[in-house]
């Protein structure tokens, strides 16, 4: 019997929902036709990887290491990062100016980078990518930048294909998940194709009318409806906001707040549904707005959600002002990506609630150790330990809080937490908006 693959996040809400989620085992495939689009997908993709603990390996042809250390930024300074040099010797030439950068110390790097010394030959890249590959534990992370890059080094089409046709399976059969960048533009539609018919997963990326598109133009394994449909979007920093998530119906669009309430509570489009009665198809049309539910099922969600009815149909800034809130209005949140016996999670202002600082009572049991953080979140973080003892892993460095004790994240994103006390860790915790 086949196992099911696994399903995570790409870091990018909207995206998830249109594809149905990443499956450990795909190979995304990104048809950039500016060439600089897919960057803030990748990022948001590196982004959740770390939050999930995972090892990642970015294989860059394009940029010197010191240029994509800048472009990655705080997402640079993470233990578990490989970048994978293919540009010193490749389009680099070995300039004494790229390998000034091989001077400093590894200490002085925010993370690993391993430098390929002959990338214009494919089975060097291939045994450098793969020997790192051994070395790591769990479902690796790789971002490709960029198919074009190599097409360019390796001098023809026949190489890319011949490279990009070998890996792809076997990084299917290794359980990763991979993002190749490909300009569109620089290559023939006959290899777009067969990289397309080799790939699990392929989006196209265009600008038309001074709009930028994203279209899903193949996703195996999954029933979608979304398939071949041009959907508008933007971006600033990391932050992607696609059209129908600010698309309204009158004043309110009830689809865009049944998923922003049900996303606060940890809940999946299955989970609400099974929690509702009704099928998950129903959750995902009434989210995309393309049905209204029915007038008990509507009941049932602010059940489920615990909202008032006029939660759907106001924004949270049109909601009458609130002062007090009892300790009963609070509930209880589920974190997707940690076992619910290692952590309890309580949202302590109501889910309709969009106040600037969000505030949480977590508890962690004794002797639990968490592979990851809470959240996958872009602000700052503070917390206050009411009670017991806990442990953070930061990068390299392990620090331990004591009762009383505040902790402050602006960027950082903890790899680890662990209650080593006999008794239960007891934290207040605020997401800064």
């Amino acid at each position: 019997m086949v196992s099911k693959k696994l399903k995570v996040n790409s870091g990018v809400g909207q995206l998830d929902q249109l594809l149905d989620g990443l499956y450990i085992g795909d190979n995304v495939v990104w048809h950039d036709e500016a060439g600089s689009l897919a960057a803030v997908f990748c990022l948001n993709f590196i982004q959740a990887s770390q939050a999930q603990n995972k090892p990642i390996i970015y294989v860059s042809f394009d940029r010197s290491p010191k240029n994509l250390l800048d472009k990655l930024g705080a997402l640079a300074h993470y233990q578990h990062l490989i970048i994978l040099d293919c540009f010193t010797f490749g389009k680099g030439s070995g300039s004494i100016v790229f390998l000034k950068f091989y001077e400093k110390k590894e200490t002085e790097l925010p993370c690993r980078v391993v430098r390929v010394d002959e990338p214009r030959k494919a089975d060097k890249v291939m045994d450098a990518l793969y020997g790192i590959h051994e070395t790591l534990e769990g479902d690796v992370r790789f971002v490709f930048e960029s198919l074009t890059g190599m097409q360019e080094l390796w001098g023809g089409e026949q190489h890319l294909i011949n490279f990009y046709s070998h890996s792809c399976p076997r990084l299917y059969e290794l359980n990763t998940i991979a993002y190749w960048v490909i300009e569109k533009k620089a290559h023939s539609p006959s290899i777009r194709a067969q990289i397309n018919q080799i790939a699990q997963v392929a989006i196209d990326l265009t600008v038309k009318r001074g709009k930028t598109l994203l279209t899903i133009l193949k996703a195996e394994k999954r029933n979608l409806d979304t398939l071949n449909k041009p959907y508008n979007y933007w971006s600033k920093d990391l932050k992607i906001i696609f059209d129908s998530e600010k698309r309204s119906v009158g004043r309110f669009d009830l689809g865009a707040r049944l998923k922003g309430l049900r996303t606060k509570r940890g809940l999946s489009q299955s989970e609400l549904a099974k929690l509702v009665g009704v099928t998950p198809s129903t959750i995902s049309q009434v989210e995309s707005s393309l049905i209204y539910p029915s007038l008990p099922a509507l009941l049932k969600m602010t059940e489920v959600l615990a909202v008032e009815m006029s939660s759907f149909f106001q924004e949270s800034e049109d909601v009458p002002n609130r002062v007090v809130f009892p300790s009963e209005g609070a509930v209880h949140i589920k974190l997707p990506n940690l076992p619910e016996d290692s952590i309890q999670v309580g949202l302590l202002t109501p889910v309709d609630l969009e106040p600037r600082a969000e505030p949480y009572l977590i508890e962690i049991p004794p002797k639990k150790t968490l592979p990851t953080h809470f959240f996958i979140h872009k602000g700052e973080e503070i917390g206050y330990l009411l009670s017991g003892k806990l442990q953070l892993k930061l990068e390299k460095a392990v620090y331990t809080v004591r009762a009383n004790d505040v902790i402050y994240l602006t960027h950082e994103i903890p790899s680890q937490w662990k209650n080593p006390g006999p008794n239960p860790a007891r934290l207040l915790w605020m997401k800064i908006n």
